[in-house]
């Protein structure tokens, strides 16, 4: 991750704000607003769903993007912009507003709006790795097998109680779920998920087996590295028990073997039965502070 580039707070901005943000904190959105408007020419787009999201994006001209949205925002914009192959030519701004905040904070993103906010107008371009696997999916943060049940993965899910608190339409709906259910004969309770056991895979790191399907592993790890190359880890079975992991890094890892599926960044996948990822070295131009 190298620094590349300052910029200076005269530059147009084109700020486009995640309809959930919206939602979710209203007013940490209003703050970030302020702080860029009285730093740059801005032009606020408040999109309504993914397809306006797109559109702003694509139409945003020689102005500096900036979304303000959570972890799910960060990664659509990543996407949006790599399918259309501009993500090397854009530098890229987001204030991390929302539930899941961990992916851009992991990024070295301030999480707070007026820290964000700032680093937007004076921070500095940094160039972040990036895996891009076979079926033109990017991951920024890392990738696991089997994917880890995260808080949001489910219907309803994703916001903590505290931040539910806050939001006026959350707090009445979450009052009349509780009424409803209070005039309800009581459920059994759901069955928990089953755990995942070990799974037969072979995991290949620039064309070199890390790992066979003769041996059991319980999970399988990758992440962009700091240097240039990713860090594989796999935790195998052997006769019952956690083996020592086994680590490499490289350009290239292949995963194949029984269906499986996969969490990359806040996203689940799969199943799949052949995943290839590549390391794109400084493929994400990011505002960090300096």
């Amino acid at each position: 991750m190298a620094e590349v580039a300052t910029f200076a707070t005269s530059d147009q901005l084109l700020v486009v704000i995640d309809p959930m943000a919206r939602a979710m904190d209203g007013e940490s959105v209003r703050i970030a607003k302020d702080v860029l408007s009285a730093g740059a020419a801005t032009k606020v787009c408040l999109p309504d769903g993914p397809d306006e999201f797109a559109r702003a994006l694509a139409r945003r001209g020689s102005r500096r993007p900036v979304v303000i949205g959570d972890d799910s925002a960060l990664v659509r914009t990543v996407s949006l912009l790599h399918r259309r192959r501009e993500l090397a030519e854009c530098v890229l701004s987001v204030v991390p507003v929302g539930a899941m905040l961990s992916l851009a904070g992991s990024l070295g993103v301030p999480t707070g709006a007026v820290a964000a906010a700032r680093a937007v107008l004076d921070g500095v371009e940094r160039r972040l790795d990036v895996l891009v696997d076979d079926s033109d999916g990017v991951v920024l943060g890392g990738l696991r097998i089997p994917p880890v049940h995260a808080v949001g993965a489910g219907a309803g899910a994703g916001a903590p109680e505290g931040a539910e608190s806050g939001v006026p339409w959350l707090r009445s709906a979450r009052s009349l779920v509780r009424a409803l259910g209070a005039t309800r004969p009581p459920r059994e309770p759901a069955a928990a998920p089953p755990v995942a056991g070990p799974a037969r895979l072979r995991v290949e790191v620039d064309g070199v087996t890390l790992v066979d399907l003769d041996q059991p592993v319980r999970e399988v790890s990758v992440t962009p590295g700091p240097v240039g190359s990713a860090a594989v880890e796999v935790h195998p079975v052997s006769v019952g028990a956690d083996a020592l992991p086994l680590r490499a890094s490289g350009r290239q890892v292949t995963v194949s073997g029984a269906d499986f599926r996969y969490r990359a960044d806040a996203t689940v996948s799969g199943p799949v039965r052949r995943r290839t990822w590549i390391l794109h070295e400084g493929a994400l131009g990011l505002m960090l502070p300096g």
